[in-house]
């Protein structure tokens, strides 16, 4: 059985507000978190995300009142993530109200706190958020990244995957830091590489520009697919999104 492909907005937050840029840099303001995760409920969207940009690098961990905020008036999953390192802050996520939590930077420089999370809580609540670039260095050509995509690894992002998928995650949100935020599509050769790689659900990202856009990313593999600049200016709704993905007989949830 195929599982439907599910749409999901994601709000990158920064001192208390939704940001966006391209590539994680020159950040502005487009919105209350809570106002736009309701929005975005009320249209349809099958999970929402919220990853605190420069959490990890500011040393500190997402903010809690934002998800309580969020969670007493939305009701799909939310995936959270930003500055997670230890059980406790997934502990206190959990209690605010949060469905999931995203691991990134502390996934890449401390795997084992993957299998403590997953053998605590299960691995459905672990989505592990890898930023990906593109590079001469590895035999992949891919390169993990970490801090938001600052900070080089030189550590092979197919190869890190092929090892790290059996010690409990439950999904694997790819970010593409070439595409991000430049709406010229998603990296469907990266989705297809890692889908050729593991059997773990992913939630492809970076990218968005069109409605065919989430088509191709389908079609590469992505289980989900998250989007943030093109539902965040308007210019396209995630209703339309599914339309698209429907006429080409791809499953999307109602």
């Amino acid at each position: 059985m195929t599982l439907a492909v599910r749409i999901i907005p994601c709000l990158d937050i920064n001192d208390g507000k939704v940001v966006k840029g391209v590539k994680f840099e020159h950040l502005k303001s487009v919105g209350d978190p809570v106002e736009l995760a309701r929005e975005y409920y009320a249209q349809g969207a099958d999970e929402l995300t919220f990853l605190d940009v420069t959490a990890s690098s500011q040393d500190r961990l997402a903010i809690l009142d934002i998800v309580s905020g969020t969670a007493d008036s939305v009701f799909i999953p939310l995936t959270v993530g930003g500055g997670i390192r230890t059980l406790k802050d997934v502990s206190m996520l959990l209690a605010a109200g949060a469905d999931k939590v995203s691991v990134g930077t502390a996934a890449v420089k401390n795997p084992d706190l993957l299998k403590q999370i997953s053998s605590t809580y299960g691995n459905q609540i672990l989505v592990v958020s890898l930023d990906i670039k593109q590079t001469r260095i590895t035999t992949s050509g891919y390169e993990l990244t970490t801090h938001g995509g600052r900070q080089s690894t030189g550590i092979d992002a197919l190869e890190w995957i092929e090892t790290h998928q059996g010690i409990g995650i439950g999904e694997l949100l790819l970010n593409s830091m070439d595409s991000d935020g430049t709406r010229a599509g998603f990296d469907v050769d990266l989705i297809s590489a890692i889908r050729s790689t593991t059997g773990l659900p992913l939630i492809a990202s970076g990218g968005a520009g069109s409605a065919g856009d989430f088509v191709a990313a389908a079609k590469a593999g992505a289980s989900a697919v998250l989007a943030a600049s093109i539902f965040h200016d308007r210019e396209i709704t995630i209703e339309q999104v599914k339309h698209e993905l429907r006429s080409q007989e791809i499953e999307v949830r109602l």
